[in-house]
């Protein structure tokens, strides 16, 4: 049983526990059903949906790293058509709220996707804005904050559901990108998405991945993450999504004291399945143990004073 000091609320969706099933690697939430309980998930994060089926990258896609992934998957998915007609029922069996992450290849496409997508049994949409933008030559959305508050508009033209704007890593300065797209109506944010990295084979002296480049992720680049947080957490009103190599309830905490009101882990769940659980059970174990009433006292304990980012029950309309 969750212990409702755990329980938050990120733009009006309610969560029994802050921690989420990170998009990209717990799948579609049912393949890990018998493996975890998935009631005990704050909320899974589906793996990126697009308007039509997908076939992702040719080649290796995935390599080990020291402490962490490299990962050129390529936004494998069937489509949004066969995940409302095979897969979204059958995560309707089990008490977990279900955030879609969405992505396209145009301002049109994501806004295909987000009104496919706005139906009952999906709590939210996170936008993943860092997928190449084909009409501007390959820029990708999320690096610009022009055409990323243009997407964050596009999609909330076309739902009615809450917003989640995911966060590219690979920027100059996150700060901007978080403020344009908050201002764009984003109401809440993830952070980070994957670093860019290349492998390369010694022997062939050729990158590894079909790809060449790929999407760092695991216990690395938690550092780099906690960072990004902290330093938009200063400056945004919205929710914060903290994840980024989250491995423990210590790596969970540390996100949220720098500002996320949730976290959501990744790769973890690629090592050892019932991450999560385990994760959520050390929390509860904290707040006993600290005496918490409620965890997300904890959120933003650790900025300047001053800057602590916003309840997590405030909503963007009350400011």
């Amino acid at each position: 049983m969750v212990n409702t000091a755990l329980a938050v609320d990120i733009a009006g969706i309610h969560l029994k526990t802050p921690v989420i099933a990170a998009s990209g690697t717990f799948g579609f939430g049912t393949e890990f059903a018998d493996l975890v309980p998935l009631d005990q998930v704050g909320a899974i994060c589906v793996k990126g949906l697009s308007l039509l089926p997908c076939m992702g990258n040719k080649g290796q896609r995935v390599i080990p790293t020291p402490s962490g992934l490299l990962n050129a998957i390529g936004l494998e998915n069937p489509g949004c058509t066969y995940f409302l007609e095979h897969i979204l029922p059958q995560l309707g069996a089990y008490k977990v709220p279900v955030i879609a992450n969405i992505y396209g290849h145009s301002i049109e496409e994501y806004a295909a996707v987000a009104r496919a997508l706005d139906v009952e049994g999906i709590c939210a949409l996170e936008i993943n804005i860092s997928c190449p933008n084909v009409k501007q030559g390959g820029l990708a959305f999320g690096t610009d904050p022009r055409t990323a508050s243009s997407v964050v508009q596009a999609v909330k033209k076309n739902t009615h559901k809450p917003v989640i704007t995911k966060l590219s890593p690979n920027v100059t300065d996150v700060v901007v990108l978080a403020k344009a797209v908050e201002d764009a109506g984003s109401d809440a944010l993830s952070l980070i998405n994957t670093l860019l990295g290349i492998k390369i084979d010694i022997h062939s002296r050729k990158p590894v991945l079909g790809n060449v480049v790929g999407g760092l992720s695991g216990p690395a680049i938690r550092p780099v993450a906690v960072r990004m947080v902290y330093q938009v957490a200063q400056h945004v009103h919205i929710p914060i999504i903290g994840m980024g190599g989250i491995t423990n309830a210590e790596d969970a905490l540390e996100f949220m004291l720098a500002g996320a009101s949730a976290v959501a882990v990744g790769t973890a769940n690629l090592c050892q399945p019932d991450t999560i659980c385990t994760l959520t059970q050390s929390l509860q174990s904290y707040c006993e143990h600290e005496k918490i009433s409620h965890l997300q006292d904890m959120v933003g304990q650790a900025l300047p004073q001053g800057k602590k980012s916003m309840p997590y029950f405030q909503h963007k309309e009350q400011l």
